[in-house]
């Protein structure tokens, strides 16, 4: 059977599944069982496929047509021009959060930086990456998504992040002079509206999704503790939930913080809030 046929019914049956741009989807999962890269099959059409290529392809089709997300199946996901593991233990980055990596890369004096609800820890590796001088810290509640974030860190060869499993920050990183910068990219999504999310989405862990009742419930607990651990002049900077800005604004207001500014992503929503150190 040629390539172009195989490539046709795995289109087809993912588009029969409602599989947001099937044929992508399609094209991503050959190539990840032919080990090529994905334009690369165009080059081949007319390539037989055999049935210990076409078995694993179906396997895989399968799996996309039950709603398990791409970058689950294929166990990578890109960021920022860089590959990371990515699995079921923690939320699989989204392409709106390159855009806090680029803000936070626009600051001055990254020496001391930490990240909150790290994940699959594609922040902090990726500033490590970016800011030579940085030392970086990054926390997670999860086992699991620590244990994804030290094999990330291992992965692309990063070892001046120190993962750390905790509720938020540690009482154990007080001191030092405070940091920097605080990023976190928080749940946000409201308790009432984790049913009515997509059944990819769904595959992320709902700890990593479910912000409480509003959703910024753990942005609010956030707010103080990061206040007390950031070095005069230190910077905060969240990525939000849509029609969170002027909320999240307003409460950082309240604990003293200054220059407190939303940040629009490139469809214009503001996606996030950066806030200065104040004095109380």
């Amino acid at each position: 059977m040629q390539l172009v046929d195989v490539l046709k019914g795995a289109t087809e049956f993912l588009n029969k599944q409602g599989v947001d741009q099937a044929r992508l989807n399609a094209e991503h999962l050959l190539a990840h069982v032919l080990g090529i890269k994905r334009l690369d099959l165009y080059l081949q059409f007319d390539r037989a496929l055999g049935e210990e290529e076409r078995s694993p392809l179906r396997d895989l089709i399968r799996k996309r047509g039950a709603g398990i997300p791409m970058q689950h199946l294929l166990g990578s996901v890109e960021f920022c021009g860089r590959l990371f593991k990515s699995d079921p233990r923690a939320l699989i980055p989204r392409p709106e959060t390159e855009q806090l990596i680029e803000r936070a890369l626009t600051y001055p004096a990254l020496n001391r930086v930490l990240d909150v609800a790290t994940g699959s820890g594609v922040i902090p590796i990726t500033l490590a990456l970016e800011s030579p001088e940085a030392t970086i810290w990054a926390t997670d509640i999860s086992p699991e998504a620590v244990a994804l974030a030290r094999e990330n860190g291992e992965l692309l060869g990063v070892d001046r992040v120190t993962f750390l499993e905790a509720d938020l920050i540690p009482s154990s990183l007080l001191g030092n002079g405070g940091f920097d910068l605080i990023t976190a990219n928080l749940p946000y999504i409201p308790s009432t509206e984790i049913p009515t999310l997509s059944r990819e989405v769904l595959q992320d862990p709902i700890l990593a999704l479910d912000g409480g009742i509003h959703g910024l419930d753990l942005i609010v607990r956030l707010a103080p503790l990061a206040m007390d651990h950031l070095a005069p002049g230190g910077r905060l900077l969240l990525e939000i939930g849509i029609d969170q800005s002027i909320e999240v604004m307003n409460m950082l207001s309240g604990y003293n913080y200054r220059d407190i500014a939303a940040l629009p992503d490139y469809q214009g929503i503001p996606r996030f809030i950066e806030a200065v150190k104040g004095t109380r």
